[in-house]
């Protein structure tokens, strides 16, 4: 090992370390406890091999959850990434008081998540939410008595929320790449007559690619473990799970259940999902690298 080698690797082996100690460590721990029936208390470890996982695939409401998970990844980021991309074709489009817009609705990611839930929860309320007050005023009175936060509509309603929370992050990354396009492309395009769809879909997705192929997996992770907004929405009180998670499910029936190994297991599950999925999108949008 030559002398560069080994100053890169001092200064490699202190994050290794890290990597290893809080990465790589509770992975291996995790599938090592998922192999037992564990409460999470006391060394009463029985060892039941891939029972754990068996009881997952017929447990029907893990499958519900995970299929709560799978509508907030795929339904959720298509409206996502479809507002993000008419919000940086609106601001792109030389409208004013861009930076305001942008700044507001961004917001709700500086703001706690238990501060949302409760915005939420106020806004959907059926006697006096703001939602329901809106549509009373312009005439909609049967509507205006839907009760949202029933178990019929939670899901739904939560998920509106979820979108408007996401929208902001995944629009900053976007109009950050967009400021690195040069600007004499567009000049040039509307030069040749091109209207301001033609110039968002032939001169900013292609240029963008890399960028949409980033904040697509950044929303895929972020998707599958989502926990904080749908715990803190419903509360433990609410009896049919229709706001949990597949993240929400895992702490539940590992913390609250005491079954850390089939928790455990949820989580192995969760992790391998994750994988896989990256795995498939890095594939299935792979582009040639566009050099401007």
């Amino acid at each position: 090992m030559n002398v560069s080698a080994r100053f890169i690797a001092v200064f490699l082996l202190p994050a290794s370390i890290l990597y290893v100690l809080f990465f790589l460590f509770p992975i291996a721990q995790t599938m090592y406890t998922s192999l037992f029936d564990w409460s999470g208390i006391g060394k009463d470890m029985t060892f039941i091999g891939l029972k754990n996982y068996s009881e997952l695939l017929h447990d029907a409401l893990f499958i519900k959850n995970m299929t709560n998970t799978l509508i907030i990844w795929i339904f959720g980021g298509v409206m996502i990434f479809g507002l993000a991309f008419m919000f940086t074709a609106m601001l792109n489009s030389g409208m004013r008081g861009q930076r305001f817009l942008r700044g507001m609705i961004f917001l709700p990611n500086v703001i706690a998540t238990v501060a949302l839930t409760t915005l939420w929860r106020y806004i959907y309320n059926p006697r006096f939410g703001l939602l329901n007050s809106f549509l009373k005023l312009i005439g909609l009175k049967k509507l205006g008595r839907t009760p949202w936060t029933a178990p019929d509509t939670i899901f739904w309603a939560m998920l509106i929320a979820l979108i408007w929370i996401h929208v902001g992050f995944y629009l900053v990354l976007l109009m950050a790449g967009t400021d690195k396009i040069p600007f004499e492309f567009y000049e040039a395009a509307r030069i040749d007559g091109a209207n301001q769809f033609q110039v968002f879909a032939l001169i900013t997705i292609p240029l963008l690619w890399d960028v949409i192929t980033i904040a697509i997996i950044y929303w895929s992770i972020a998707a599958l473990k989502i926990f904080e907004f749908p715990f803190a929405f419903s509360g433990t009180h609410v009896v049919a799970p229709e706001t949990y998670t597949a993240a929400v499910y895992l702490y539940i029936m590992g913390f609250w259940n005491s079954r850390l190994g089939y928790g455990s297991a949820i989580g192995v599950f969760m992790l391998l999902s994750v994988i896989a999925i990256v795995v498939i999108l890095r594939r299935v949008m792979r582009r040639e690298v566009i050099q401007y």
